[in-house]
């Protein structure tokens, strides 16, 4: 099923091993506060790189796993039946910055975080600019041999576990332009204001950064000044892919546990699937679930074939905006399933729906999605996408 080679299989295969190995852990994650012992995420992230599962998005050239795009969907995938950010152990670092890095920053940053050795954030979302890059206010001001960069970030995901962040800003003195530069963690003039607390229940944190006069050297500018907005696009094109196919083995692991359920659970004599309307939940999730998934392999497969980049970024758009909703709408009839049971934290339908209500948001909310694809059809028609 989906034309799967025997590789593509292998792949999976061990993905799945994998997640089911970090499954017994959700728990232990869920009440301590979303970070397991030490010594065993340690194990855990080990584990994943002797696998072949981290950074598989980075071409051999540069240490990494070199698979496909439809292959890093199979992986993500499965990342995304484990609850409590468990499955992000399979980290994917940006691999557009294999084609932009210079050899310091290559030395620097990019090899030891494909090692495992760094992590990274991205500072770019800000509190009155979201989705829309273009209301970024941080600014990078160029002097000398430096740039002093002035603003505050909201949501800067794994900011408490990286080494480094990649920094958006406008550049001043130009009509709009957008950098990335690299910042060091910690850096002088780099403080969180706070540290919300989140729906869900994960190690990574998302505080809000302030920068007040960051001053970095010009080599941390990423690529060029004029490649800002580029390398955030290209960053969120492959991220949408990865949170679809999250979202998807989500869906799987709640039709499991829903099914399981309903076959096991009796009511009026009678078990739970058999009741007509239970059985119409469970047929709704696998169609759902069939249709996203075979609409993010193929959009996978269209990266792999090379298709114009127009096309894939309204395809990418398409598969976050359907798998995630689509995930929604599976985790809310599994709650509906459980019943009461489906409100208990130790239930990963529960976790679940908490966890999923983001992946409309971030990377861009599902509104955006839609623009982005209704400006593909109202620029080159349906044949554009479809």
């Amino acid at each position: 099923m989906y034309g799967l080679s025997a590789a593509d299989l292998a792949i999976h295969a061990n993905a799945r091993e994998f997640a089911d190995r970090l499954i017994p852990f959700e728990l232990d994650a869920e009440f301590g506060g979303g970070a397991l012992v030490p010594d065993v995420a340690e194990k855990l992230r080990h584990e994943a790189i002797e696998r072949g599962l981290y950074a598989t998005n980075i071409p051999v050239s540069a240490g990494g796993a070199g698979m496909t795009a439809l292959q890093q969907v199979l992986v993500q995938e499965q990342g995304g039946r484990v609850t409590n950010g468990l499955g992000w152990v399979m980290a994917t670092p940006p691999s557009w910055f294999v084609d932009v890095a210079t050899d310091d920053q290559r030395d620097r940053w990019l090899l030891p975080t494909v090692r495992g050795e760094m992590h990274e954030c991205y500072a770019i979302t800000e509190e009155h600019a979201g989705s829309d890059l273009t209301d970024i206010r941080t600014t990078a001001r160029r002097d000398g041999d430096s740039y002093v960069i002035n603003g505050e970030k909201w949501h800067v995901t794994s900011y408490n576990l990286s080494t480094y962040a990649f920094v958006q800003a406008r550049l001043d003195g130009t009509d709009g332009e957008q950098v990335l530069l690299i910042v060091d963690l910690p850096s002088d003039g780099v403080e969180v204001v706070r540290t919300p607390a989140y729906a869900h229940t994960i190690a990574d944190e998302h505080p809000i950064v302030r920068f007040t006069d960051v001053r970095v050297p010009a080599t941390h500018l990423v690529g060029s000044e004029q490649g800002g907005m580029r390398y955030a696009h290209e960053w969120f094109r492959f991220e949408r892919m990865m949170v679809a196919a999250r979202c998807v083995g989500a869906a799987q692991r709640l039709l499991d546990e829903s099914t399981a359920f309903a076959r096991e659970r009796v009511v009026g004599g009678k078990a739970l699937v058999e009741q007509q309307l239970v059985a119409a939940m469970l047929a709704d999730m696998a169609t759902e679930l069939f249709a996203a998934r075979a609409m993010v392999y193929e959009v996978a497969r269209s990266i792999d074939a090379g298709l114009d980049r127009s096309v894939l970024h309204g395809q990418a758009s398409m598969a976050k905006l359907y798998a995630s909703e689509m995930a929604g709408r599976a985790a809310d009839r599994a709650v509906q399933i459980f019943g009461g049971r489906g409100y208990m934290r130790e239930n990963p339908a529960e976790r679940l729906t908490r966890e999923l209500r983001v992946e409309r948001i971030w990377e861009g909310t599902s509104e955006i999605q839609r623009l982005i694809i209704a400006g593909r059809l109202a620029k080159n028609g349906p044949s554009a996408l479809l």
